[in-house]
């Protein structure tokens, strides 16, 4: 089976490592891999800002890029594929070329653990952590693609871990993207209150599968004087500790 990765932006300039590991795991499962080098920034920021003009032209190159090959679209980040899934279809009007092609690539563009556990039914990657952690569900991943069970199904297959529920998991952390720039003052809050309560678990690693939580979480953490380190599922999953 072939697939596409769709790397985003977050992840390229700041979790390059996660983005290796995504292709260690994916290509443990036995899955040819092909990057379409001309993808670019999905538009995301300019969209949730209100420059649907702006965003427009890189949703059209980011569509162009990716489909010319009907193979399947793997990101690590379930707020860029809630972008291409349910806002670039709003982009361009039905009944436009636009906005079938909108269509037609949205529905085989996918988050990871959607992809692994929804699309290939694979919930053991053969990983193996032997270590304390909880995990924060991001907003995007949670609300826009309706994800609440898979990254627990891969946790719970990984050997050695153990898994320690967080208090209010499904609550934002704070960030939201432009959120934390433009409500500062409300963001740390919901920040700091994520903090305390990954703190009080006790855990050694929070588990995140969204670049922009693991920023915001890490930067609380590390704020805090925290030991507890910031992971990306991807990490967990590629590991034979």
């Amino acid at each position: 089976m072939k697939v596409q990765l769709f790397i985003t932006c977050l992840a390229e300039n700041f979790y390059p490592h996660t983005l290796e590991n995504m292709v260690r795991v994916l290509e443990t499962l036995g899955l040819e891999l092909h990057f379409p080098a001309e993808q670019t920034c999905c538009g995301q920021p300019f969209f949730n800002s209100g420059f649907q003009e702006t965003a427009r032209p890189l949703a059209r190159h980011w569509l162009e890029t990716f489909e010319r090959d009907p193979a399947p679209i793997v990101s690590p980040s379930g707020s860029c594929v809630d972008m291409v899934r349910h806002h670039y279809p709003e982009l361009f009007p039905p009944g436009t070329p636009e906005h079938a092609q909108a269509m037609e690539v949205a529905a085989r563009t996918f988050e990871f653990s959607e992809f692994l556990v929804r699309q290939l039914g694979v919930t053991d990657v053969g990983a193996s952590f032997p270590h304390k952690v909880t995990y924060h569900a991001s907003c995007h991943g949670l609300r826009g693609l309706g994800l609440r069970q898979e990254a627990r199904q891969l946790l719970a297959a990984v050997r050695g871990l153990e898994f320690i529920p967080l208090p209010e998991e499904e609550t934002c952390c704070g960030f939201g993207g432009i959120f934390s720039v433009v409500y500062p003052e409300v963001s740390r809050a919901m920040m700091e209150t994520k903090i305390r309560h990954i703190i009080g678990t006790g855990a050694e690693f929070v588990i995140a599968a969204d670049a922009g939580c693991l920023m915001n979480i890490g930067g609380g953490l590390h704020k805090a004087g925290s030991p507890i380190r910031a992971l990306h599922l991807i990490d967990v999953l590629a590991a034979r500790e």
